[in-house]
């Protein structure tokens, strides 16, 4: 046994423990080499654009210019189309047509332009008796406040404020009955109300009481000059039927731009727009203001200056000759 056992012991006896407790060195030429290659390919990544970052913007490019390219075909075949039309001034009767598609045709711009407020805002200003000519299908029927009630002005004085009585007035008996069926389904329980189809530059002021005139103490109008035939002998004779003290005469509309290049786009495509959807939508709505001889109370503008709010009332020198 102790033959076997011998050459074990000088065999482990030849590590000496200095030997042991030394580490391995490694050249550092070669650490170097491991610890920068990672990040040299880090750089490399770290400035380049992904291929499918190259892809996603290439088409997205090319989309936006071929819808652009679409828009200006569309565009110029249009104007093309509209110079060649002969549109008579008064357009009014293409209502009779498109009563029926009406608010689904308006409702997607009207949203996207917030006109829903617009049009709240105005109409809630509407008290005593109350005219609505153009009424169109009834667009601002939600927004009335039906109903006289004691309140306070915009200015905080005590006033009465709702309506006491209003009388809906359109060119078209088709948007005037719509109008009416919309209106009993919302108020079925007030009878002061009365639908007209006839022409608002010759609608009547209320009756007489007791010899004296009886006028309206609001006449409000949403998307009416565009239509008319006469807009400002239109305005003039709302005008002779509005309470000359007090009265008020509430619009909205859209025609003309602050700028230029909107109002090319707009004449070149108004014969079209005309005769499709009975609307000149390129009216100077200032100048049919000012030609009225209203008095304006208030303007406002937006979108570009194509959408106009004014409130007028009856000039106070033709009220002090009268």
């Amino acid at each position: 046994m102790a033959r076997h056992t011998l050459p074990q012991r000088i065999k482990q006896s030849t590590t000496t423990p200095e030997a042991e407790a030394t580490p391995p060195r490694h050249h550092p030429s070669s650490q170097g080499a491991q610890s920068e290659t990672p990040n040299a390919g880090t750089a490399k990544q770290g400035h380049g654009i992904p291929p499918r970052a190259l892809t996603f913007l290439g088409i997205t490019a090319l989309t936006i210019s071929t819808y652009c390219g679409y828009l200006y075909a569309s565009y110029t075949r249009e104007v093309n189309k509209a110079q060649t039309l002969d549109v008579p001034r008064d357009v009014s009767d293409r209502y009779n047509t498109t009563a029926a598609t009406f608010d689904a045709d308006v409702e997607l711009s009207e949203k996207a332009m917030g006109l829903g407020k617009k049009r709240r805002d105005l109409v809630h200003q509407a008290r005593g008796n109350v005219l609505e000519v153009s009424c169109g299908t009834g667009r601002n029927l939600p927004f009335y406040e039906l109903g006289e009630r004691r309140g306070t002005d915009v200015d905080g004085r005590a006033a009465v404020l709702g309506c006491r009585s209003v009388t809906f007035v359109d060119l078209s008996p088709q948007m005037v009955a719509i109008a009416k069926e919309k209106f009993e389904k919302l108020y079925p329980a007030f009878k002061a109300v009365l639908f007209q189809a006839c022409d608002a530059g010759a609608v009547a002021a209320p009756s007489a009481v007791k010899g004296e005139p009886v006028y309206f103490d609001t006449v409000v109008q949403t998307m009416g000059l565009c239509s008319m035939p006469d807009p400002v002998a239109t305005l003039r004779h709302l005008g002779s039927v509005t309470e000359p003290e007090n009265g008020r005469i509430l619009l909205l509309e859209h025609g003309r731009s602050y700028y230029d290049w909107v109002n090319r786009i707009l004449d070149n495509l108004a014969p079209a727009h005309a005769d499709r959807h009975g609307c000149w939508w390129n009216r100077d709505i200032g100048e049919i203001v000012r030609e009225s001889g209203l008095e304006i109370v208030e303007e406002k503008r937006w979108h570009l200056g194509t959408t106009w709010r004014y409130v007028l009332r009856p000039k106070q020198v033709e009220k002090s000759q009268s």
